[in-house]
């Protein structure tokens, strides 16, 4: 029987409204930056909530026109994320064989500005399309371009569940690496999803948040008692996961083990989210990790700052730790970065490997008076410095019920 094997994080890469590499979003993070802001495009004004995070971000600077042509803001995300991760990984240059080297990525909504502007354009009068709508639009391309940028032989795999994509697409290529079927594996998120269309359509959710009165970068407010919703944001973040031996003898550094996945389904109801679910996904990680609950000394949240998740995640936190619940510091760091849908899990836990080398627990922004069902440690409106973090839980949570659950630990 062969052995399951150990999977290093040897490689980070992110664009993100905190910032365009993983240092600068997580120090902006650490001090409470909050990247939330109005949308200022014309068609925004057309919006009852036209708030989102944005990423500082120009294609123009990171491809030639003939590519950049073929690739919709979600590609150039991920590709860009991917090179920044290989490049920490230092495995550009290293000797790998592409066959055992697979490409794992999530998104929610794919190429949403690609599809909103073909069907603007076609259904607004104009005949023709372009011609490389197909290539740009569809859902796997990000994921294809970054294969084809490294050269990558071994399966290239679209995940699509939500708001929890880029967790479960990580989650599965640790299983792939832990299981001895593949050696290392680019995995992670990409959304873009800041059309007119899209946002309309989440709008037509409520589950959006209404501008703060006093300060608009303040108006996502997880656990709070005056929260009213949640930010649609955009970024990317991807890994290099490698079998740990390999990676060491190899030369590379490891940031963290990933160490856990677990993976529910929620049958309550398509949106509503349940507390049953995020247990069973908390409980599932535990065990594929073989930890006990006093293993984790951190919680990076899904808490979107909706009315339905917050409560809920509070009574799942409390199911699975019990009365030790209530020493566990939890952050939700949405209330910075905004919600990134399927691309969200996987910023997250970017930011948890920085809170596990750094010792810093990053801020619940904006939690002025906590919700009365909501009465955990949300480290509320400052990071803590100095603190030993030996192992993170990272949740996310998803419309339609699927649940995933990461765990990392110190190297």
């Amino acid at each position: 029987m062969s052995r399951t094997r150990r999977v290093a994080i040897t490689g980070i890469g992110v664009l993100s409204p905190l910032g365009n590499t993983p240092e600068e979003a997580f120090e902006n993070a650490a001090a409470g930056r909050s990247a939330i802001r109005r949308l200022e495009e014309p068609w925004a004004q057309r919006l009852s909530s036209p708030l989102a995070a944005c990423v500082k971000f120009e294609g123009e600077a990171h491809f030639e026109p003939p590519r950049l042509r073929m690739l919709d803001r979600v590609s150039q995300f991920a590709v860009v994320a991917a090179r920044q991760a290989m490049r920490d990984a230092r495995a550009e240059d290293a000797r790998i064989d592409t066959d055992r080297v697979g490409v794992f990525l999530g998104t929610g909504m794919g190429a949403a500005r690609t599809t909103d502007d073909g069907y603007r354009v076609f259904y607004g009068g104009g005949e023709r399309v372009n011609p490389f709508a197909v290539l740009r639009g569809m859902n796997n391309a990000a994921a294809a371009w970054v294969g084809a940028e490294f050269k990558i032989s071994g399966p290239n795999l679209t995940y699509s569940t939500a708001c929890s994509s880029a967790a479960v697409a990580i989650g599965e290529a640790w299983m792939r690496i832990r299981s001895g079927e593949l050696d290392m594996a680019i995995a992670g998120g990409a959304e873009a999803p800041l059309t007119y269309g899209a946002l309309k359509a989440w709008e037509a959710l409520h589950t959006l948040a209404r501008e703060d009165p006093a300060d608009v970068s303040a108006s996502c407010k997880p656990f709070a008692g005056n929260r009213c919703g949640m930010v649609l944001a955009e970024g990317a973040a991807l890994f290099v996961l490698e079998d740990w031996d390999r990676a060491m003898a190899r030369g590379a550094r490891s940031h963290a083990e990933l160490t856990g996945y677990g993976l529910a389904t929620d049958l309550a109801h398509i949106t509503r989210p349940s507390v049953a679910g995020q247990v069973a996904a908390m409980r599932a990680a535990l065990r594929s990790a073989g930890m006990a609950p006093e293993s984790i000394d951190h919680i990076n949240a899904h808490g979107t700052g909706t009315q339905a998740n917050d409560g809920v995640e509070t009574a799942a936190i409390k199911e699975v730790f019990g009365e030790r619940a209530y020493r566990i510091p939890v952050s939700a760091t949405k209330s910075m970065h905004g919600h990134l849908l399927g691309a969200t899990g996987a910023l997250e836990l970017a930011l948890a490997l920085f809170t596990l080398e750094r010792g810093v627990l990053l801020p619940t922004m904006h939690l002025q008076v906590p919700a009365p069902e909501c009465d955990l440690d949300y480290v509320a409106n400052r990071a803590r410095h100095g603190v030993t973090v030996r192992c993170v839980m990272s949740n996310s949570f998803a419309f339609g019920g699927t649940n995933a659950v990461l765990i990392v630990r110190r190297k």
